[in-house]
């Protein structure tokens, strides 16, 4: 649905417009933009710019702007939001209607060159009463947009209820992609801001891809130990590969052979002393003391007693045969296996020697465990060894006694297995130095992916997107609907535009042209023709041309006041077009009154109140002029506030369009421009301005150059009513002024040369002399102050509250 204009945003390069800003330059009291309203009446001078916006809103209408215009450039913003710029001036629904020269020049050529005719438009004929009678019922069902009745109600219905789904869905999404663009790179704990992920490329499609990864049934989600496991590694560096262990070459089989066979070995009896076999302590004992005795004592060093017959040979013979050789043989061999018991149960407490800072510290645990259980069978293995020795002794306390072996359960299987355990640990730790690189990686989208999870429960992503989800089918549920009720919408306009074409008659808006030229203007005698052109065939009517007559006959040598009468009467009319009749146009209207008395340009306003205003005909009015007595009707339009309450709405507002040398600006019009209703008070505030400005720039250029003309128009204006006698300007200026006082002789110069360049052409190619004016306007301001109650009320009324001008 089509939208009011809120403002012309920017304009460069057209004309005195070269680089214009709305929102830098047309402002209330308090600093606010000020923007169009329903109704928007724009009063400026000639020349000061008010056909260049004119055009850029006809631009609108027509779809192109002028190839005059060198690279223009405007940007025009609507109170829906939406905005239209010089390159996109197709494709709108707005239906714009603009009154200006080029308008003119356009449609009626007849008026710049006679030869040249008018365009013929068509408005709705008289005849087929059926054919109406099927259009109101159709205009019926199709309703009103204003009043909200009919397919138009059906359709604001389906365009809310759109408007509310699409707003809930995009709260919806911009909270979950607030959310969204939170993990992955906005806040400080951000995915792409976290070095543990290293990933400062991350962007929310990346999110929403983890997101998918972790939403599907492969996901498996890391344990608490993973975790850790997983932050460990991250903190590793590449180790040094860790060097085989040395072989534990065991010698527990090999002791417990020997010990076996030396326990159970028997000793051949030679000729051995009973006594000795009888007690092995004694037989200990005598051994070790043969020592003591053979080859060093004659005597016994126990008793000191002779051996028998003095004897001792006899007795070293008998000792050998009870202590013979193989005995001995047999004790030295058992003394070699617990010697090599002794040294085995050594070592092996110290076979395994394991170095933490060597490994990942993944595998302490793994680490601990296996030096735990090494300690263990350690212990166990020097138990058996010790059983082994044991066994041993006994033997060979009792040297000549065979005796039983007793196995005991190896251990040594075990530790070689603790080893073997070892090895695949230092192996799988040489691995992972090889593939740190890609195992980190791992760990690190791992994490980042367990972080998603955690991110998805927080947030309950899972549920958030099913609800967003159904947002979204029912916005694209109630986005059909509205579709298919516009398609009613334009079906039923199509099928009355269809209707409408079958009743069109041309020759009738050449009748409206005179209806407003007889009716508002009591122009009888100059009226336009509709001239039917017959078709190639010569059967048929292919159309109208309209030409304009004066008592009958085609019309030459028009005034510029008829031509302007024309013109606007012929825009009026076509308003009532086939293509414009009811869509509520925004409309322009830029100076309808050029060349036109006081009673025609009453007459224009009145046909604009009676025809656009008072029938709602229209969906925003602009009405530019360069005329004081114009914006004084104007000023009659309705506003500027209609409603009341909370429902007032402000529906008109006031513009001033100002030369500032080369370029020109648009402002709120003042209050006593936009309060006051005469000529009079304007152009004392030029004088006032004139007479109190400081220096001549591009801001105060206008006030000096139009000095001349608002000084005497102002004078003319003053002193009729001052003397109203009747008498000629010349003596009422002497009068006021006195004679022989020289402002007179500067208001003459001022009023003649300034104003009319009367005798001395050459000044007009002259700088202007601003002291001079200057000293004219404040001789006039010093004047007019003579009479204090009419200065106050004059310096109230343009809005000066400290008077600037001394005595």
């Amino acid at each position: 649905m089509a939208s009011e204009i809120k403002r012309i945003d920017s304009i460069k390069n057209m004309a005195v417009f070269q680089d214009f800003c709305w929102r830098t330059s047309i402002k209330d009291d308090g600093g606010n933009p000020v923007d169009f309203r329903q109704i928007n009446i724009l009063y400026g001078r000639n020349y000061s710019g008010k056909t260049t916006l004119s055009r850029i809103i006809r631009a609108l209408e027509v779809g192109g702007i002028s190839d005059k215009y060198d690279s223009p450039q405007f940007q025009i913003s609507f109170h829906d939001g939406s905005k239209i710029m010089h390159d996109s001036l197709q494709g709108h629904d707005h239906v714009v209607r603009v009154f200006n020269e080029d308008f003119v020049k356009d449609n009626l050529r007849f008026i710049v060159d006679d030869a040249q005719e008018i365009n013929s438009f068509a408005i709705l004929g008289e005849d087929n009463a059926k054919l109406e009678e099927a259009i109101e019922k159709l205009e019926v069902e199709l309703g009103s947009k204003e009043e909200n009745t009919g397919l138009y109600a059906k359709l604001s219905a389906a365009q809310k209820a759109f408007d509310v789904a699409k707003q809930g869905h995009g709260e919806k999404e911009k909270d979950i992609n607030r959310k969204l663009q939170n993990k992955a790179t906005k806040s400080a704990t951000s995915i792409k801001k976290n070095k543990l992920f290293g990933d400062v490329t991350y962007t929310t499609t990346k999110l929403k891809n983890d997101i998918d990864v972790v939403d599907s049934d492969s996901y498996e989600l890391l344990s608490d130990k993973m975790v850790n496991d997983f932050h460990q590694l991250l903190k590793e560096e590449a180790k040094d590969d860790i060097k085989e262990s040395a072989v534990f070459n065991l010698k527990y089989s090999e002791i417990a052979s020997k010990a076996k066979k030396l326990i159970e070995k028997k000793i051949q009896v030679s000729d051995q002393v009973q006594e000795w076999l009888d007690n092995t302590d004694l037989a200990k004992w005598v051994e070790s003391g043969r020592k003591f005795h053979e080859g060093k004592r004659e005597r016994c060093a126990f008793c000191g007693g002779l051996p028998p017959a003095s004897n001792w040979g006899e007795l070293w013979v008998k000792l050998d045969k009870h202590f013979n050789q193989e005995s001995k043989d047999l004790e030295t061999e058992i003394n070699e296996v617990l010697l090599a018991i002794e040294a085995e149960k050594g070592r092996s407490p110290n076979l395994l020697k394991i170095k933490y800072s060597d490994f990942y510290s993944s595998f302490a645990d793994d680490l601990r465990r296996i030096l735990e259980l090494f300690a263990i069978k350690s212990v166990a293995y020097s138990e058996s060894l010790d059983f082994i020795k044991a066994q041993l002794e006994n033997r060979k306390k009792d040297i000549f006694t065979a005796l039983k072996y007793d196995d005991v359960v190896s251990i040594e299987q075990d530790l070689n297995g603790i080893r073997s355990s070892y090895e695949k640990l230092r192996e799988k730790s040489n691995r992972i130095t090889m593939d740190l690189g890609k195992r980190q990686s791992e760990a690190r989208e791992s994490l980042r992916l367990h972080s998603v999870f955690k991110f998805m429960t927080d947030i309950d992503y899972i549920e958030t997107r099913e609800n967003l989800a159904d947002l979204e089918r029912s916005k694209d549920e109630s986005r059909a609907h509205k579709l298919a009720v516009k398609g009613e919408v334009d079906s039923k306009i199509a099928e009355i535009n269809k209707l409408k074409s079958q009743l069109k008659d041309e020759s009738k808006g050449a009748e409206q042209v005179n209806h407003y030229l007889n009716n508002f203007f009591g122009h009888n005698s100059l009226s336009l023709r509709a001239i039917a052109i017959d078709d190639i065939s010569g059967d048929a009517t292919a159309g109208y041309r309209f030409e304009v007559t004066r008592n009958g006959k085609k019309a030459f040598h028009m005034s510029e006041g008829e031509c302007s009468l024309i013109a606007f009467c012929y825009f009026m009319a076509k308003l009532e077009d086939i293509e414009t009749k009811g869509n509520q146009p925004i409309i322009w209207i830029d100076d309808p009154i050029s060349s036109l008395d006081t009673n025609h340009i009453f007459f224009i306003y009145t046909l604009i109140v009676s025809e656009i205003i008072k029938k709602k005909s229209y969906r925003q009015l602009f009405l530019s002029t360069h005329s004081l007595d114009f914006l004084k009707y104007l000023k009659r339009t309705p506003g500027p506030y209609k409603g009341k309450g909370q429902n007032k709405v402000k529906i008109r507002e006031f513009f001033l369009i100002e030369r500032c040398g080369e370029y020109s600006r648009i402002s709120p019009m003042p209050k006593y421009l936009e309060e006051y209703v005469t000529e009079f008070n304007y152009l004392f505030h030029q004088i006032y301005k004139c007479a109190t400005c400081e220096s001549l720039d591009d801001t105060s250029y206008q006030v000096f150059y139009n000095f001349g003309n608002n000084a005497r128009k102002f004078l003319e204006i003053y002193l009729y009513y001052k003397y109203p006698n009747g008498k000629d300007g010349d003596n009422k200026i002497l009068k006021f002024f006195g004679e022989g006082n020289i402002p007179v002789l500067l208001t003459e110069r001022v009023n003649n040369e300034y104003s009319h360049l009367c005798g001395v052409f050459e000044r007009g190619a002259s700088p202007i002399d601003v002291p001079e004016m200057k000293t004219v306007a404040r001789q006039i301001i010093l004047k007019i102050k003579e009479d204090p109650d009419q200065y106050s009320a004059l310096l109230e009324s343009i809005g000066v509250q400290n008077d600037l001008v001394e005595i």
